[in-house]
């Protein structure tokens, strides 16, 4: 009788064994993506190519969700699995990217959430200093420097200082560069 108890164990042990390992399998690992780099997680990139398929789970297996059709957009990195990146947009939308579609060039989008209203672009860095131009939104720029609060940024024909509250792309206080 000790004999069957002994294998009884056994096989129960096994079954637990393989009920855990199918419970890691890819989709749902994907679920609780772990970290398979050691950058930080939220983190802000930009897209590398014109055309970046987002799929709705970590593999080519999955299906295509939506297609982004201009480089340098800027996502948020906020899951890893793998060689993929979750990812979500300025809209809140969240899908799944192969990592070397993605590039760690700093670029962000003029306040995006706001239909009507223009982002003055100033010389220096402070509320008083001339303004430049003003940025109407969805104006996709490059990030070089922020620091207290402002972004330098530029692109075709303008070179400045946007307050940093006005951009998708960069974090809050979130110092970038020199």
């Amino acid at each position: 009788m000790a004999r069957w108890t002994l294998v009884a164990r056994i096989l129960l042990c096994a079954m637990t064994l393989l009920t855990g390992l199918s419970a890691t399998a890819p989709g749902a690992l994907a679920q609780g993506a772990t970290r398979s780099t050691d950058l930080p997680l939220p983190r802000f990139v930009s897209l590398k190519s014109d055309r970046v398929n987002v799929r709705v789970g970590p593999s080519r297996e999955h299906d295509i969700a939506w297609t982004y059709v201009k480089s340098g957009l800027p996502v948020e990195i906020i899951q890893e699995f793998d060689n993929w990146r979750r990812v979500r947009d300025w809209e809140g939308k969240q899908g799944w990217v192969f990592h070397s579609l993605l590039s760690g060039r700093r670029t962000a989008l003029v306040t995006p959430w706001e239909k009507d209203s223009r982002t003055p672009l100033r010389a220096r860095s402070r509320s008083d200093a001339d303004i430049v131009a003003e940025l109407e939104p969805f104006v996709l720029t490059t990030v070089s420097e922020c620091a207290g609060g402002w972004c330098r940024v530029n692109g075709e024909g303008y070179d400045g200082w946007l307050d940093q509250t006005r951009l998708f792309g960069v974090y809050p206080d979130e110092l970038i560069g020199d």
